[in-house]
């Protein structure tokens, strides 16, 4: 279909380049511990981009039987409106690829019955009185193609599971949900599993007790899953879209050390086993390793070809599209390396980072991450789920609490890193001990 489409488009336009995409995604539901649903459901789309007289263009199709020749029309009258833009396509060879498991005939086999036991498994381990569980198990097998008129070409197939665990416990007006998830490329193995309900246990066990927050300029440690809002500004600010854009606080930065010298960030697509690699990215540019920052120094922003050209740089191979619409900039596996963390891993909540505090928090989850003015690194955001520390012990779950800091300035002075490092997603990340987040009862 693909050189279909392009044998179509040569002559037409001065360059294309497409993308096939076939996905069929297995979905099972848990609620209040019933089994609530369960199905399959496939897409597959075609997008095309092309090049006509300096602007470009783009169209998208989900016909079962895509009719080229209506395509490219489609796709030539949106470039008579488009934007203007010099635009090279890349032609690698086919060695450039390097190959990574992407693909897990245990995923792909497995059965709706094989994902319910599963799911039921996980219901029946994390039962409590009083508690509500709800289980979601997904699974995605996909199929991409791509290739542009310049000659390139790039095939490979992933599958995918997310397994979300969440554990609801209402006592009057209290309201306490603590939930985990595994994510990965293969079926998780039953220490996986038991990994998911121990977390869940124990992040539960640990709010059962509610105290009074503390307040003032404290340590606080966040664990990957409350990362998030210390995470976002720096992913916003690295991409080159912000920077052309004139708003990333990074923007003329390369070099500089502007982060605690042990933290190094990465985006890696070719890390083995991860949902979110891949051998080339959407417009035929390979994979490779991108420093985003390196032991403390800002070093590379991601690009698609677009923004590229724009920049008068080189795509980084972060460009990512759906079928329809224009590529954009998409990050893949993003991993926080420390220097010198090199201890034995633990599961403990905190990472075993609280020894040493008098007063602080653990802080699992925020409310409303994203929200307001993220790009600044400023952040104030009310407490979903957070633990007090008190001369190095967890003495229970706080309320009406909220926590503010600036990511920027909190990342060039990190306490300590954990030794609980787990992915999260597409993210790879241990707890953070930060010291003087200001925290404030509400």
């Amino acid at each position: 279909m693909i050189d279909r489409l392009l044998d179509n488009a040569r002559g037409k336009v001065d360059g294309a380049d497409a993308l096939w995409r076939r996905e069929e995604q297995t979905s099972v539901a848990f609620e209040s511990g019933r089994l609530k649903a369960a199905g399959i459901s496939e897409e597959a789309g075609l997008n095309l981009r092309v090049l006509a007289n300096g602007r470009m263009g783009v169209a998208g199709t989900t016909a079962a039987k895509p009719d080229a020749k209506e395509l490219v029309a489609r796709a030539r009258a949106s470039a008579e409106l488009g934007e203007s833009i010099d635009l090279a396509f890349p032609n690698p060879s086919p060695q450039s690829l390097s190959p990574i498991p992407t693909f897990f005939d245990r995923t792909a086999n497995a059965s709706l019955a094989e994902l319910i036991r599963m799911g039921r498994l996980l219901v029946e381990r994390l039962a409590q009185p009083g508690c509500q569980v709800n289980i979601s198990v997904q699974r995605e097998v996909a199929d991409t193609a791509v290739g542009n008129t310049a000659g390139a070409r790039g095939e490979y197939r992933t599958t995918g599971i997310g397994v979300t665990a969440d554990v609801t416990r209402i006592a009057g007006d209290d309201v306490l949900m603590v939930y985990d998830q595994y994510v990965g490329a293969d079926l998780p193995t039953n220490a996986d599993l038991e990994a998911l309900v121990r977390s869940v246990e124990t992040r539960l066990t640990a709010a059962l007790t509610v105290v009074t927050p503390p307040e003032g300029a404290l340590p606080v440690v966040f664990t990957p899953a409350g990362l998030a809002a210390v995470i976002l500004p720096l992913e916003q600010a690295l991409s080159g879209k912000t920077v052309l854009q004139g708003s990333s606080p990074l923007a003329g930065k390369v070099g500089e050390t502007l982060f605690d010298a042990r933290l190094s960030i990465i985006d890696d697509p070719l890390t083995p086993g991860r949902p979110a690699s891949r051998p080339v990215d959407d417009e035929c540019v390979p994979s490779r390793s991108t420093a985003l920052v390196e032991r403390g120094t800002v070093g590379r922003f991601v690009y698609d070809l677009e923004t590229a050209a724009r920049a008068k740089t080189q795509s980084t191979g972060n460009g990512r599209r759906g079928v329809f619409g224009k590529p954009h900039i998409g990050y893949t596996n993003i991993l926080f390396r420390m220097a010198g963390s090199a201890a034995a891993p633990i599961s403990d909540l905190g990472g075993g980072l609280i020894g040493d505090i008098a007063d602080g928090l653990i802080v699992d989850d925020l409310i409303g991450v994203g929200q307001g003015n993220v790009i600044s690194g400023a952040f104030s955001h009310p407490v979903g789920l957070a633990y007090r520390v008190q001369r190095g012990e967890i003495t229970g779950r706080v309320k009406d609490a909220a926590v503010a800091g600036n990511a920027y300035d909190l990342l060039k002075r990190i306490g300590e890193f954990g030794r609980d490092g787990r992915w999260l997603g597409a993210r790879w990340s241990p707890s953070l001990l930060l010291e003087g987040v200001s925290v404030a009862r509400r």
